[in-house]
């Protein structure tokens, strides 16, 4: 994981330029070969017939999908000081939401609306939707989803608040056990302000339910 921007008053050298802290996730290397030859004996046992045209390429193509799925891709977390003071609340919505289930390894996808109260530094815009690609990107709950992407952003930016808002449908709720399709999933976490006020947790979460 990356680190905080340097300490600092507001107006040194180091507060008045943009801040690209990696963001990264260690993994085990990924084994595609041995991927593939779980996948056939999966597949296999499951009684599928692996010896037809139409499905002797599956286990290669399984492999490779959930591997593209699965792998958390590096990206930089760019910042830059608020240098017009603005206090409002700042709120991106409908940002993709792609994960897998870690119960069933059954995706699940979906949007997240991710609010902030700048202090003094602002984000970069497209990282809200790098920040929820980097954490979606590997076997999760969405309770945990929702909590590793504000911690992160209250981490990262030092906000006076900060709230996350993931709505998603499961497809090991939607197409197995009870198969309650349509079903969707909403979860929150506030931070800061936007959690112990009252007028400023009302004003994010008013929002964020018009949304949906």
């Amino acid at each position: 994981m990356s680190s905080r921007p340097p300490a600092g008053a507001a107006g040194t050298a180091s507060n008045l330029l943009a801040w690209r802290p990696r963001v990264a996730h260690e993994a085990a290397p990924v084994d595609l070969a041995a991927a593939e030859r779980g996948a056939a004996d999966l597949l296999g046992a499951l009684g599928l017939p692996l010896d037809t045209v139409d499905m002797a390429e599956t286990p290669r193509r399984m492999a490779h999908a959930f591997a593209e799925m699965l792998t958390v891709r590096d990206f930089e977390l760019t910042t830059f000081p608020n240098t017009e003071e603005y206090d409002e609340l700042v709120l991106v919505e409908d940002i993709p939401v792609r994960s897998v289930c870690e119960h069933h390894m059954l995706p699940f996808v979906g949007v997240a609306h991710i609010g902030y109260l700048p202090d003094q530094r602002i984000l970069g815009l497209s990282k809200f939707a790098r920040v929820v690609n980097f954490f979606g990107h590997r076997p999760q709950t969405q309770e945990r989803l929702t909590k590793q992407i504000a911690e992160h952003l209250r981490d990262q930016l030092s906000p006076r608040g900060v709230g996350v808002v993931i709505e998603a449908e499961h497809t090991c709720m939607s197409l197995r056990g009870v198969r309650a399709v349509g079903a969707r999933t909403v979860t929150s976490v506030l931070f800061g302000t936007l959690r112990e006020d009252p007028a400023s947790r009302a004003e994010f979460l008013s929002l964020t339910r018009h949304r949906r």
